[in-house]
């Protein structure tokens, strides 16, 4: 009997502290509600643009899906006639109809366990690590514990796990769980579920059924990755239960019937920088082929790290990929959904790895110095979109302007447009208020902006 190991009882908060431990190497889920409880209707969660208040002093918002057009159409039209006063009047009003969307919700993590049968190198769950407290829930328990974390965050939560025993069984888990919270405990809030590598098709068609959100994690930007980071993985039991998801997906939101089975309406998906070794240019061109194939919601990015020796992988030096690395791929993120930008535009031949130095879209600028200044009154909106300063909701706004008045600096200023970096690159009715050089030198002065390593976000 000295050889047995017997686990430790763990209470529910003993789980939620080890829970908050394990979430560092998942990214977190930034959504609206679901309107679960509307029958029959199963909204897409809501986009969020990239703030030009955060464009304006470098940087974009982390988090969004694509732009929506503003309502400012059914305000009826902008009247100008009467001089200076009415311009105003018309800019004020456009200021306050196109507005900046307000910032994501965010669904915390739970997890059903951290004892996984998988032994990948990142991952604080992995089979070998020695001296992991390890724990595991029954899916009544674990019902209980995610309404709970969805009760103090606005009626959200996001379901995941480890590998427990086998990936099916983790996922007959959790399924079962989403079952108890909406039939059995009445959740009618967001819930977003993660679906294990090499799951059973008829398995993600049940977890489908009961969330909002699925999602499976094909972490690495090159395929020969798995057998370097992660071997029990590879590029069929990732990608196979994704394009199973974006077909089932789309599927039922082309179905005309009244009675159509419910299935969830997005998919997301994260990918590591640094992992292999490979440049920016690599993990956006696999992002962007991911969104265009799968229809993804959102691509969310980590940095790989890789601190202690694990089972299996004793040749592999430790690494630790820059917080600053996933700040400047969720800008070129953004950059590729939001502002037309390609991942040749954000990562060239020549400059394949973004920097710290510069956000992508001041590093493009940089490149680019000869297409500036751009004017204002003819730019059409995706040039306006490459000005620096310039971003969603000020190039809709200088847009609609254009159809009432010639746009010059006073009017960008009613409009709330910042000139801070802008005007440096732009003409507003013909002209010029930025410095005059003949070199990058001072426009590089003017957009560096590097990033605090340890903040992450900024």
């Amino acid at each position: 009997m000295a050889n047995v190991l017997i686990k430790p009882t763990l209470s529910i908060e003993d789980k939620i502290a080890l829970m908050n431990e394990d979430a560092r190497f998942d990214v977190a889920d930034n959504e609206a509600p679901s309107g679960y409880d509307a029958p029959g209707v199963y909204n897409v969660p809501g986009g969020h643009d990239a703030a030009d208040e955060f464009e304006a002093s470098g940087g974009y918002e982390a988090s969004g899906v694509r732009e929506t057009r503003s309502a400012y159409g059914s305000q009826g039209s902008y009247k100008t006639r009467g001089g200076d006063g009415a311009v105003s009047r018309a800019a004020d009003q456009i200021r306050g109809d196109i507005k900046a969307p307000k910032a994501p919700h965010t669904a915390p993590k739970v997890f059903m366990s951290n004892d996984c049968v998988f032994n990948c190198s990142y991952c604080g769950c992995r089979r070998c690590l020695d001296g992991r407290t390890r724990y595991s829930s029954t899916p009544r328990e674990f019902a209980q514990l995610a309404v709970r974390a969805a009760a103090a965050n606005g009626g959200r939560v996001f379901i995941t796990s480890a590998i427990y025993k086998s990936p099916n069984y983790t996922e007959e888990l959790i399924i079962e769980t989403m079952r108890i919270m909406r039939k059995e405990m009445g959740y009618r809030g967001y819930l977003h579920a993660k679906i294990m590598p090499a799951c059973d098709p008829e398995l993600i068609r049940r977890a489908g059924v009961y969330a909002d959100r699925l999602s499976v994690n094909i972490e690495v930007a090159r395929s020969e990755g798995y057998k370097q980071i992660a071997k029990e993985k590879n590029k069929s039991n990732i990608l196979g239960p994704m394009g199973q998801i974006s077909r089932l997906i789309s599927d039922n939101k082309h179905e005309k019937s009244r009675h159509k089975p419910r299935f969830a309406t997005s998919q997301t998906t994260q990918l590591m920088a640094g992992s292999t070794g490979e440049d920016d240019f690599t993990i956006l061109n696999l992002s962007r082929a991911l969104y265009d194939k799968y229809s993804l919601n959102r691509v969310y990015y980590t940095p790989y790290q890789y601190h202690y020796q694990a089972e299996d992988y004793a040749d592999r030096p430790e690494v630790a990929t820059p917080v600053w690395r996933q700040t400047r791929l969720y800008q070129a993120d953004r950059l590729m959904q939001l502002y037309g930008f390609t991942p040749e535009d954000i990562a060239p031949t020549d400059a394949p790895f973004l920097v710290n130095d510069f956000d992508p879209k001041a590093a493009w600028a940089l490149r680019n110095l000869h297409l500036f200044p751009i004017e204002v009154n003819t730019a059409d909106y995706h040039m306006l979109l490459r000005i620096p300063g310039i971003g969603v909701t000020y190039a809709k706004r200088i847009m609609e302007a254009r159809r009432q008045c010639r746009v010059t600096h006073d009017v960008l200023i009613q409009l709330g447009v910042s000139l801070k970096r802008s005007r440096h690159f732009m003409t507003a009715d013909g002209k010029f208020s930025g410095i005059q050089a003949d070199g990058p030198e001072p426009f590089a002065g003017l957009l560096r902006s590097p990033l605090d390593n340890g903040r992450g976000f900024c």
